[in-house]
């Protein structure tokens, strides 16, 4: 979320250990806004599948490819799963023809375990995050071995912010750029570069709106980018906006009423 300022209410519980392997998190938000009003929530999602029950609809949602933005009116809420590579393999979908796009996915009985426990008068996330990790045991199957190599690639970009360029992460998997670019395009949708730019992106976008004081050529020294010009083309070629107008869009949010 670019904007947490304009957040509704907004819940993420993590994922069980046994379904660690499929599942980042549950996020589920929920608001309920004055006629007329409209709340704009402006995203950079993860390089990743989500799976979405909202309250007319169960959607996969595929890896973006920029910033999305969703506009929320009236009441409603979302029940979503960050699916981690190998959870979108083991529920057989594709990221890759899901690339910035939603489609109906077919899971009624997940529909109606969810419905009824958020369109009750007091709707329990926790339960809600529980139902949905009841319906992963029923229907995933046994993550797959490349699906899990998806898996650590990933979590070596998450957690090495060292790793800028795909020469860098095929050293730290000792593996080929061919090898990886096959496992991302297979089980991300999206390029090994694309995965890494978003999650140096994630990371300079928050350290922006948690730390005033921090300089653009600082974010962009410690993301380990060449210079600031390289990180100012990729944020703005990302988010649709330069890094200084994005830290002041965020400060003017955090007054809005």
């Amino acid at each position: 979320m670019l904007y947490p300022a304009r957040l509704p209410t907004f819940d993420r519980v993590g994922a069980p250990d046994d379904l660690s392997s499929m599942v980042s998190w549950f996020w589920i938000p929920q608001w309920s806004l004055a006629p007329g009003r409209t709340s704009r929530q402006n995203i950079l999602p993860f390089p990743a599948c989500n799976l979405v029950v909202e309250p007319d609809a169960v959607l996969i949602v595929g890896p973006s490819t920029q910033r999305t933005h969703r506009d929320l009116t009236g009441s409603g809420w979302a029940v979503g799963a960050l699916l981690r590579p190998a959870g979108a393999a083991a529920l057989d979908v594709s990221p890759r023809s899901l690339r910035d796009t939603a489609q109906p996915f077919c899971a009624p009985d997940l529909f109606q375990s969810i419905s009824a426990t958020m369109t009750v008068d007091q709707p329990d996330v926790s339960d809600a995050a529980s139902h949905f990790a009841s319906w992963l045991r029923e229907h995933a199957t046994p993550p797959q071995e490349s699906a899990l190599l998806a898996n650590e690639m990933q979590d070596l970009i998450a957690a090495d912010r060292s790793i800028v360029r795909v020469d860098d992460l095929a050293r730290e998997m000792s593996m080929s750029v061919r090898t990886l670019q096959r496992i991302a395009d297979r089980h991300i949708g999206l390029s090994p570069l694309a995965v890494i730019r978003r999650y140096r992106l994630q990371e300079a976008a928050e350290r922006l709106r948690d730390d005033p004081t921090i300089t653009l050529a600082d974010v962009a020294a410690d993301l380990a980018y060449t210079d600031q010009a390289h990180f100012s083309a990729d944020f703005r070629q990302t988010l649709g906006m330069p890094p200084g107008e994005y830290r002041r869009a965020v400060a003017e949010s955090g007054t809005d009423s």
